[in-house]
């Protein structure tokens, strides 16, 4: 399955190493040294799939990721980190900002390719699932499944991108329901059933590290106040920041 795809890395060795093995598969490969060009490059290559470091000089890639998932363009491009960082709170995080792999260095450049063609497999569902949403302007037509394979973060913008209206509903693995309220797109509305409920922005904000569980959206007319008052890539953008600052609370802490 050839693509095109972004390699992000501030260590030229690795550039040309995964480039190499890229092009020989078949890809079409640009690189970058770090988010700064990477988010540059993002814009004008227009990659089906983006491979970045995380700890650079300059934009490191957590921050890379979290401003490819507030544009609209770049949202919904796979990315898998290909990083020296190893441990659990590190891969969590990376998961949350909406990574689709995380592959440890040293790696074997088979394991890479694997790891590629899975996600590169994910995109083809993903776009199967933005084709459905666009042809259904029906009432009360259902799409499901994991968020496990498809985010709270890519749903809202494959929704904003179709400016489609209705509810989406998030089961949490703990049992915890969430529902948010679209019109054209637009998240003007959100509730959280749990023992602290929540409404709004603040609601959708915790939805967003929601890494596990399902979905599912009905499309109808929804008749409410916009009770957010944020554009999608505003909630995203700020969804990011705070999941951010959490984690650097964390490790604060538990240093």
């Amino acid at each position: 399955m050839a693509s095109r795809v972004l390699v992000v890395d501030d260590d030229p060795w690795i550039r040309t190493m995964v480039a190499t093995m890229l092009r020989q598969s078949g890809h079409t490969v640009e690189l970058a040294g770090n988010g700064a060009e990477g988010l540059v490059a993002a814009q004008r290559f227009a990659p089906e799939l983006i491979i970045t470091d995380v700890m650079m000089e300059g934009m490191d890639g957590w921050t890379f990721v979290r401003q490819l998932r507030s544009q609209t363009k770049t949202a919904l491009i796979p990315v898998i980190f290909l990083t020296a960082l190893d441990s659990a709170d590190d891969r969590i995080r990376g998961f949350q900002l909406g990574a689709d792999d995380y592959l440890a260095k040293p790696f074997r450049f088979e394991e890479l390719n694997l790891r590629i063609e899975r996600t590169l497999r994910g995109v083809e569902r993903i776009g199967r699932v933005a084709h459905d949403l666009g042809q259904h302007s029906a009432p009360n037509v259902a799409l499901h499944g994991q968020l496990g394979q498809l985010g709270t973060s890519s749903l809202l913008t494959i929704l904003d991108l179709e400016r489609k209206s209705g509810v989406l509903v998030l089961h949490a693995e703990d049992g915890t329901v969430g529902r948010i309220f679209l019109r054209a797109g637009h998240v003007i509305g959100a509730q959280l059933e749990a023992a602290s409920p929540q409404a709004g922005g603040e609601a959708v904000f915790t939805m967003l590290g929601w890494t596990a569980g399902t979905f599912e959206y009905t499309a109808l007319e929804v008749e409410m106040d916009d009770g957010v008052g944020l554009a999608t890539t505003e909630l995203l953008l700020e969804g990011a920041r705070r999941l951010d600052e959490a984690n650097a609370g964390l490790a604060v802490r538990e240093g």
